[in-house]
């Protein structure tokens, strides 16, 4: 008889051999420069450049003089850096009567906006927590609208509003224009956090309903904690189209209290004077710098909560 031992080592020989030759086992790598991967990287370098040459001619454009510039090829990297259409864009452009450049619209805009995003965001949170986790009568009709609400023109109802806010005694206010954004904003807001708050453990709502939790008591300690991703897309969203926003603020405020973007009109739009590109690329930058800051610091979570708010419900 053999030997146990000499058995096993024969077996181990046996399946070291039977190993090799089925070959290497495991998934075929992929090749790094296959004809897929190279038109995806290929279109997305494409469209990434498209997007990126007229921030570059921007950029480019607002750090040269005008005579640099009258020398033609917009392309080129300045020759000296001057950042004095950056301050002229800031503190002495001209828009209308006030020669104080963007420094009042920004101040504006920023009044504006944080009040406006902060009571939006409030009201819609409330309203998607209570259409996915408290159903009441009538809770469906409600829901289509105001969503219904998010796919009328805003130009059909400008004047309207004109009148509701003259006859409350807030047109061509601050609070006025607060007023008009977070209305306007809470439709797509609440279908957002409605669908967020609708993907969430359904068994948490349900233990907290157990152990006697109340509406706001659930919202506060419970909601609120597991959704930082969705008020952080509410956040960008409405900030983005707050301070981009131009046609709400020329019609329901007066010209000391225009956001940014309406005095940014003035600047490029100004037929006195000689056109200044440099002062004017520089004004756009600084207009648009608040929301891609934002967007760049809270971009991971941003994709998150679109992910987990948008497609869901």
């Amino acid at each position: 008889m053999s030997d146990p031992a000499s058995l096993n080592a024969a077996g181990a020989s046996a399946g070291m051999i039977a190993g090799q030759l089925d070959g290497p086992r495991g998934p075929k790598p992929r090749k790094r420069f296959s004809r897929q991967n190279i038109f995806i990287y290929g279109t997305l370098i494409v469209v990434a450049l498209y997007y990126l040459l007229p921030l570059y001619v921007m950029i480019v454009t607002s750090l040269k003089g005008m005579p640099e510039i009258r020398m033609g090829n917009i392309f080129s990297p300045p020759v000296e850096i001057t950042f004095e259409p950056w301050v002229k864009a800031w503190s002495q452009a001209c828009t209308g009567l006030n020669c104080d450049g963007l420094s009042r619209g920004f101040w504006n805009s920023v009044r504006i906006t944080i009040p406006s995003v902060i009571l939006s965001i409030a009201i819609a949170s409330v309203n998607g927590y209570a259409l996915a986790n408290w159903r009441f009568k009538g809770a469906d009709a409600f829901f289509t609208i105001l969503i219904f609400g998010a796919f009328i023109p805003y130009q059909v109802m400008l004047y309207p509003i004109v009148i509701m806010l003259r006859e409350i005694g807030l047109y061509g206010t601050l609070w006025g224009l607060v007023i008009v954004h977070s209305v306007f904003g809470m439709p797509i807001l609440t279908l957002l956090f409605r669908n967020y708050f609708t993907s969430l453990p359904e068994e948490l709502f349900k233990a907290a309903r157990v152990d006697g939790a109340g509406f706001w008591r659930i919202y506060f300690q419970i909601m609120l904690p597991m959704s930082l991703p969705i008020f952080v897309v509410a956040m960008i969203l409405q900030v983005t189209g707050i301070w981009n926003d131009f046609l709400f603020g020329v019609v329901y405020t007066k010209p000391d209290l225009y956001p940014m973007t309406v005095q940014l009109n003035n600047i490029v739009n100004s037929v006195q004077g000689v056109k200044e590109y440099n002062v004017n690329m520089a004004a756009t930058l600084l207009t648009g710098l608040v929301p891609l800051v934002i967007y760049f610091v809270s971009g991971k979570l941003f994709v998150r909560g679109i992910a987990a708010g948008a497609v869901k419900g």
